[in-house]
């Protein structure tokens, strides 16, 4: 029995052979009964995700749209960034963020991403510029090119013009009367110097705690001669107890030092500096970098264009800088330098609270001066462990190639780095101990470069204090006495030939070959 019914094939039908050019006859599709229940269900699971994928299309946009903000009109060196040839550059100018307001203090910082990491940012009308992330502890950036050459050699030629003056500043005699107004006894300063608590004092922790800003050099041998000279070691064991400790006064390794003669190799520094006035006033090329600088930071303008004037520093022969930190940690009972006007208290500690060091490269140095970082990107970082089987990772004359991190002066290029990290809150957080860093010594040629320091006080009441107190002071008068005040006791060096923002424009403006670079 054949069944005739459509779309059903008889098991005995015969099959068409495969060459046979007789047509067949349309067969009506075979109809499925689709399930109700699973169609609903996948118009669900579609619809789920369709939305999903929306709100995350607008969240995106509204992410975006909120960081950089509905349009950037923000001028770029004095220029607007609307500028086609500028806009059109492929790469994205960085926002100013606008002054936070006492209520709103908010601190933006660079992201790092990874080492190696490249991002295009636009800092100047008609070129793009590549912010290279170099390590992440520190958060630090390469900038090539950040300065042109005419700007370089327009900057040493303002230092020259200006003056510069050793950088080399021996420390302040008066280190027992302080530990007396302190009340600070003999044995409290011993268990302060005594890192691992065993009761001796031995040689790194001798060295790493007696190593002072702007003081002389102390290297093992040191210690070992001062030792001798002194008379403190008489058992020879290369350790102090707190007996032997009592015997000696706080200043008794500086004072030994410095009467039997120190060499410039044997200072923390040498090298000669000047700081150029960036303020109003002062010339178009100064101003311009401050803006640039602003822009790269992302910072308010009124925390930028209050900081540190900008240092120019030369590096003759020989010259050199050993590792240090820019900025200190700030305690309880320590105040910055540009806010103690406002800190509505008196204490012995004060520390220049630099959130930001901005490096700049004005020459290309022929042999050594490189930049080091002794301990970027680390695991871990412990002060003892930088002085070990007497390879020192904080001197820069004999070991800065044991550094983990190195940079080449280029011409141009910058550093940026922050030294304190975040509190988690946008404001700063505690001092970043990777930031330790170096200048290695010149064995050929001179080197110049150029630092901007953007100050911000940890606290950030006094921060705002300080802005609120800068912003009602008005008048080139006025502003020129608040810097002198602000920065005299910071840069000890300045006492004496010190020039105030007056003297310097006044400079500027008399002087014809200045007048012939412009």
């Amino acid at each position: 029995m054949i069944d005739h019914r459509p779309g059903v094939l008889s098991p005995q039908s015969p099959r068409e052979p495969l060459g046979s050019t007789e047509l067949s006859m349309p067969r009506d599709r075979v109809s499925l009964q689709k399930s109700n229940v699973c169609s609903r269900s996948y118009f669900v699971v579609v619809m789920v995700f369709v939305h999903v994928y929306i709100i995350n299309v607008i969240a995106l946009l509204l992410y975006v749209h909120y960081n950089n903000g509905p349009g950037d009109s923000s001028a770029v060196d004095g220029q607007d960034s609307a500028n086609p040839s500028f806009s059109n550059s492929g790469a994205h100018p960085l926002p100013v963020n606008p002054d936070p307001g006492p209520d709103a203090m908010y601190l933006p910082r660079l992201e790092g991403i990874k080492v190696g990491h490249v991002q295009k940012v636009a800092l100047v009308p008609n070129k793009v510029h590549e912010l290279k992330t170099l390590s992440m502890k520190p958060l630090l950036f390469e900038i090539s090119g950040f300065l042109s050459d005419e700007e370089c050699h327009l900057l040493i030629h303002l230092a020259k013009l200006k003056g510069l003056q050793e950088s080399q500043v021996m420390i302040p005699e008066g280190g027992d009367e302080l530990a007396e107004q302190l009340e600070i006894s003999q044995e409290e300063i011993f268990n302060l110097l005594d890192h691992n608590q065993d009761g001796q004092l031995q040689l790194q922790e001798v060295l790493t705690r007696s190593r002072v800003r702007d003081g002389i050099w102390l290297t093992p041998e040191n210690v070992r001669e001062i030792y001798a000279g002194l008379k403190a070691d008489p058992d020879g064991n290369g350790m102090l107890s707190v007996q032997e400790f009592k015997k000696l006064n706080t200043n008794a390794f500086q004072q030994f030092l410095q009467q039997r003669g120190v060499e410039k190799s044997q200072l923390v520094r040498n090298s000669k500096h000047t700081w150029l006035y960036q303020g109003e006033g002062a010339h178009r090329v100064l101003r311009q970098l401050q803006q640039r600088v602003t822009r790269l930071t992302r910072l308010p303008p009124d925390i930028v264009e209050n900081s540190e004037p900008l240092q120019v520093v030369r590096y003759q022969r020989g010259g050199h800088y050993h590792a240090h930190h820019d900025s200190g940690p700030v305690y309880p009972e320590t105040v910055c330098y540009h806010t103690k006007l406002v800190a509505n208290a008196s204490t012995p500690f004060e520390t220049s609270c630099r959130y930001i060091t901005v490096l700049f490269y004005l020459n290309s140095v022929p042999g050594g001066g490189e930049t080091t970082f002794p301990v970027a990107d680390n695991r871990t970082y412990e002060e003892l462990s930088l002085i070990q089987n007497d390879v020192d990772l904080l001197d820069t004359r004999k070991h800065c190639d044991k550094g983990n991190l190195r940079v080449k002066p280029s011409q141009g290029t910058a550093l940026l780095w922050y030294n304190y990290l975040s509190d988690g809150k946008g404001w700063v957080g505690d001092l970043d101990e990777y930031s330790l860093h170096g200048g290695c010594v010149v064995t050929q040629g001179t080197k110049w470069v150029a630092n901007n320091w953007i100050n911000v006080d940890p606290d950030s009441r006094r921060q705002t204090r300080y802005q609120q107190l800068v912003s009602r002071l008005g008048g080139e008068e006025t502003a020129t006495e608040r810097l002198e005040e602000l920065y005299r006791g910071i840069h000890a060096d300045q006492n004496q030939n010190f020039h105030t923002d007056k003297d310097l424009h006044q400079d500027l403006h008399t002087d014809q070959d200045l007048h012939q670079d412009l």
